[in-house]
């Protein structure tokens, strides 16, 4: 008699953190006074799409993590009671890299698995439910779209299973690449912080949260990834806000 397969079980995710510390200088004078995840995208701000998205798709608890202006979203969300949501924050004071910046989260993480998204990263809200229900097995999920620029973000190598094998930041010309863009938004359990607290700086001289992704996965842990569905912008200079807004 032949062995029954039975499907994985799933573990609900119910927190998210969310980084909102930066400037962001290529939208020039549009964040004199704004941090880029204030500014609006139909008639909102970006940050309001995304903890409204992940609201829906079950997560109660969100961290944000603020820096340039941050009384700006530290005013406008409150303790999220008007969004249905409790939402706390916390200041990266130093900035030297997405790596450190999720060392902040791990008080608030605690034992339990959260999402963690950019800012200014902008998805189909249908895809939160998706990242926000990782299997048992999954230590982590990476979201990725397919034939953006590689060199402007992260390649995403991947198996036949579709789980990570390698992730390489900004490959240059005649180094390896892959066609799985890294998305930015993920799933992690707190075994991340393992590897954030290992990191070195990079020749950006920088802490890489894609550093600590790759050792985790190097490590023999299962780390999927996940192709968005749907619409996906990186609201990263002002020719993307107006191709959104038009």
């Amino acid at each position: 008699m032949a062995a029954i397969s039975l499907p994985i079980p799933k573990c609900p995710v119910r927190k998210a953190v969310l980084l909102a510390a930066g400037r962001g200088t290529r939208m020039r004078e549009l964040t004199n006074e704004l941090p880029k995840p204030m500014i609006q995208v139909r008639g909102k701000p970006i940050l309001l799409h995304i903890v409204e998205g992940l609201t829906e798709a079950g997560i109660e608890r969100f961290l944000i993590v603020t820096g340039y202006r941050a009384e700006v979203v530290e005013d406008f969300f409150a303790d999220g009671a008007r969004l249905g949501a409790r939402i706390e924050y916390v200041r990266q004071v130093v900035q030297d890299g997405t790596g450190r910046v999720v060392e902040l989260a791990r008080d608030f993480a605690g034992s339990d698995p959260f999402v963690l998204s950019y800012g200014d990263i902008l998805v189909n809200p249908s895809n939160y439910k998706r990242l926000a229900s990782p299997a048992e097995d999954q230590e982590a999920i990476v979201s990725v779209k397919r034939n953006e620029d590689v060199t402007k973000g992260g390649a995403v190598f991947v198996n036949e299973r579709f789980e990570l094998t390698d992730l390489r930041e900004k490959p240059k010309a005649g180094e390896p690449t892959s066609p799985w863009y890294n998305a930015g938004i993920y799933t992690f359990r707190p075994s991340i912080f393992e590897f954030t607290a290992r990191l070195e700086r990079s020749p950006r001289g920088e802490y890489e949260l894609t550093d600590a992704i790759r050792s985790l996965a190097l490590s023999g842990k299962k780390v999927q990834a996940i192709e968005l569905e749907g619409d996906w912008a990186d609201v990263r200079d002002p020719e993307v806000l107006a191709e959104l807004n038009r």
